[in-house]
């Protein structure tokens, strides 16, 4: 179907900027392996914007058998220490990239060692060899790409994908979604994330259907963007994150739903962090009047370890919505409840295996099956599941090849994220590194950091990280939080301290040993937009996030309290009063 069209680009989220077709993606991809065909093997960094220059790139190194790396071109001013070791740890010899990125990164480049020696080649100038390229033949083992993780736990590592895995992981999308050629995907992810890459990079060319792609910053500027390409394209196929939803309740005004028509939206997936009920609840009422049928709701589960897609629902139902006792919970129990009580803990079910996946929950030290109404570490094996970390064997056996310790069945991928099975539904708890233990109670971070934000309107939604310190042998709460823009002039942090203690102490029966107030857009993410809350840790012992506001018990019990923005303004009155 060279005529049919693959992608169509919306450069600022509204108007068409760029199309390929099947046939000039094919052409594009031809001429950019033909330049690379001597590297066979080598890997190569992707560095380019979301857009259809990185479609054919990819596709350029799947031809040719290099090695892509996915990576996003730094921005000005951005640090380069994740690039740097994405490139040291990839053994990268070149970086593909656009003329125009090119134009800014080259200065920068020479200045790093390490950067300096790849050699950089814009595709957009490459012409097509009049010569024709014989794409190589791969074996299912064969190594597609490195997709690098967001790293919230720790240093990005490589994932190595093989070509086995993305076709097991297309089959299994393609059938759990209830995908056909009448599809249409609209997406705004990232494409250098496995989401977006996997999902509406791949899956629409796997299903022959047409994928409509705008870049994440105009989603993020005016979310309404999203939908009406749904609206206008009679989309199917289209999703993010829980925030992603929670941004669109929070920005799209009541006058602009008149417009959007949302009834041909028959997959809403939602994925990549905690799945809330609530969110489900309010989105679905929203736009209930624009079409949007709350069962299209699509909760999934999977990560780049698993290609991407590990578990997911029956397309024709709503999400499993499951109440449990929260003080049970504490103890690694679950113990069902109404989902209206105050005492429970409320969890949105992400499904369950398809195509001879496995998942299972395993005790983490035993490394033995969890017993039923327990929570364990979320365990799968599969055809998707990938080879293994790029030059890092250990950690590859630990992650891998993990094995019961009872019956010795494996080889299983250990996820590192806490869960449970209930009726066959997979719920995700939380990840194992993130857990907060005081006093011999679990308690899951995104839970407490929900009920931070929710307690004063100047701190900023999905933008919190909740951990521990050690204190005189304790294990003693932090809160880091971002503060909303509108409300960095006339902070008030005594109020939005006791604010934040008494919420906290009453939902969690938790005390708070310290809180500090950052800058907006000052919080440590993944490039998936996840807190990283050990890198927020390691910020806070160090003395170097961008404080505008703290508060602390001092070991009295009594309580400190450091305005920046007051001290700041006091500074600036007295400069005025010099002048």
């Amino acid at each position: 179907m060279p005529e049919q069209r693959a992608y169509i680009f919306l450069q600022n989220g509204e108007t068409e900027s760029g199309i390929l077709t099947y046939g000039e993606l094919d052409r594009q991809a031809r001429a950019i392996a033909a330049h690379l065909q001597s590297m066979q093997g080598e890997r190569a960094l992707l560095l380019y914007p979301s857009g259809l220059e990185f479609i054919s790139a990819f596709m350029g190194c799947l031809y040719a058998g290099v090695v892509a790396v996915p990576v996003y071109p730094p921005r000005r001013n951005q640090k380069l220490s994740r690039l740097l070791s994405i490139v040291n740890d990839a053994q990268a010899d070149v970086a593909l990239t656009t003329t125009s990125i090119l134009a800014d990164i080259e200065q920068r480049w020479e200045e790093e060692a390490e950067l300096a020696q790849l050699k950089l080649v814009a595709t957009d100038t490459i012409v097509a060899d009049s010569q024709e390229f014989a794409p190589l033949s791969v074996k299912q083992s064969s190594l597609a790409f490195l997709q690098y993780t967001s790293g919230s736990t720790g240093k990005p590592k490589g994932v190595m994908v093989s070509h086995g895995n993305i076709i097991h992981n297309q089959q299994l999308i393609h059938q759990a979604f209830g995908h056909s050629e009448q599809s249409i995907g609209v997406g705004w992810l990232p494409l250098f994330h496995d989401m977006g890459l996997i999902g509406h990079v791949l899956q629409p060319i796997y299903g022959g259907f047409p994928s409509i792609l705008m870049p994440p910053v105009a989603f993020l500027q005016k979310p309404i963007r999203w939908l009406k390409a749904i609206s206008k394209y009679r989309a199917t196929t289209s999703g993010g994150p829980n925030f992603a939803y929670d941004l669109c309740l929070k920005k799209v005004k009541p006058e602009q739903l008149a417009s959007l028509d949302l009834s041909s939206w028959d997959l809403a997936y939602s994925g990549a962090e905690p799945v809330r009920a609530e969110t489900l609840k309010q989105f679905g009422q929203k736009f209930a009047n624009c079409g949007f049928n709350y069962s299209a709701f699509y909760p999934c589960y999977g990560m780049a370890e698993t290609t991407l897609f590990a578990t997911g629902g029956q397309k024709t139902q709503s999400p499993v919505i499951q109440g449990v006792l929260a003080g049970k919970l504490e103890q690694n129990l679950v113990v069902e409840t109404e989902i209206s009580s105050d005492e429970s803990r409320v969890f949105v079910g992400v499904g369950r295996p398809y195509l001879n996946t496995t998942v299972i929950i395993v005790n983490p030290e035993s490394l033995t099956p969890s017993e039923p109404g327990q929570v364990g570490e979320i365990w799968v094996s599969g055809a998707s599941v990938a080879m293994g970390y790029w030059r890092k064997l250990q950690k590859t056996q630990e992650t891998f090849d993990a094995y019961l310790a009872d019956t010795g069945a494996g080889p299983f991928l250990r996820t590192g994220d806490l869960g449970f099975l209930l009726d066959g539904e997979l719920f995700v708890t939380g990840r194992i590194k993130d857990v907060i233990i005081i006093r011999g109670q679990n308690h899951y971070p995104q839970d407490i950091e929900l009920t931070v934000q929710n307690s004063h309107p100047a701190l900023r939604p999905h933008c919190g990280a909740a951990f521990t310190v050690e204190f005189k042998g304790d294990k003693r709460l932090v809160i880091v939080q971002e503060v909303e823009r509108s409300y960095l002039r006339k902070l008030d942090v005594k109020e939005v301290a006791a604010s934040i203690c008494q919420a906290v102490t009453a939902e969690h029966a938790l005390q708070v040993y310290a809180m500090v107030l950052v800058k907006t857009g000052s919080i440590p993410k993944t490039s998936s937009g996840k807190i990283r809350r050990q890198a927020c840790r390691a910020e806070f012992l160090t003395g170097s996030l961008n404080v505008v506001g703290d508060w602390s018990l001092n070991p009295q019990g009594k309580t400190k309290f450091r305005d920046l923005q007051a001290d700041v303004e006091s500074l600036l009155q007295k400069v005025q009063a010099c002048k």
